[in-house]
């Protein structure tokens, strides 16, 4: 065998043996992100929640304190600081020894580390439990041409649509291509949305049917056929009737 072919050869098995390798190292890269895969995942496809990457607080928001909500605090180890209190109208509390606190906004959890950190100077590593004994429940409204205009618990997610359901649905007199929805976004600024609720349910695309928040309010205005009657006189009786 000449020298030409031995250094063929022995090229050929350096590529032969490179190709077996790297087949070997995608084998085993492909199954460990299987195989991580498989981790994350859970029975029937479900994530695994305990390695799901969004925090509980997205995926379960917790309630934030608003105005009428009723709080009672418990000193296991000053009792003469227990109290119930209310929050007022502008957001605050007024806490016996601490002073003022404002608290609308907040949730339990932070509101007992607030409170913590307004009776340190007080008391000495103060403890503190907070139950929250009542509060605002949340609701929407929806007036104008609806079946049963008015103030509806929000007791689960609620879209426009299903919102308009709960109320009674659309009045036939209803202009449901033109309905308002009303948010309130601070003390001086509120948003208005306009819905095309006919569109929507005609297309079947509820892509823009928006998830109602606490506090919004429907207003389904009345169609302009409806607002225009044709009258006929009656001298008789000294005014006009409508047509229908």
């Amino acid at each position: 065998m000449t020298s030409n072919t031995l250094a063929q050869a022995a090229v050929a098995m350096l590529l032969a043996t490179a190709a077996c390798t790297s087949a070997a190292q995608n084998k085993q890269e492909t199954f460990g992100s299987d195989q991580k895969s498989s981790q994350t995942i859970g029975p029937r496809g479900v994530p695994n929640p305990k390695e799901d990457p969004l925090p509980l607080e997205r995926r379960n928001p917790r309630y934030r304190l608003g105005e009428g909500d009723v709080l009672e605090l418990s000193f296991p180890f000053s009792s003469e600081f227990n109290q119930t209190i209310t929050v007022q109208p502008d957001g605050y509390i007024t806490l016996r020894g601490a002073g003022d606190l404002h608290v609308q906004g907040l949730t339990v959890p932070q509101l007992t580390e607030t409170v913590r950190n307004a009776y340190a100077s007080i008391l000495h590593d103060p403890v503190v439990n907070i139950d929250l004994k009542d509060f605002q429940k949340p609701y929407f409204m929806a007036l104008g041409q609806v079946g049963h205009p008015g103030k509806f618990d929000l007791r689960e997610d609620l879209t426009v649509t299903q919102a308009v359901a709960v109320a009674g649905g659309l009045e036939p007199a209803a202009k449901h291509s033109q309905v308002l929805l009303f948010r309130r976004v601070s003390d001086d600024w509120v948003q208005v949305k306009k819905l095309d609720l006919k569109k929507m349910l005609a297309a079947g695309n509820l892509s823009e049917d928006i998830q109602l928040q606490s506090g919004d309010i429907l207003y389904v205005p009345q169609n302009m056929v409806s607002k225009v009657r044709p009258w006929i006189p009656y001298p008789s009786m000294g005014f006009y009737l409508p047509l229908w």
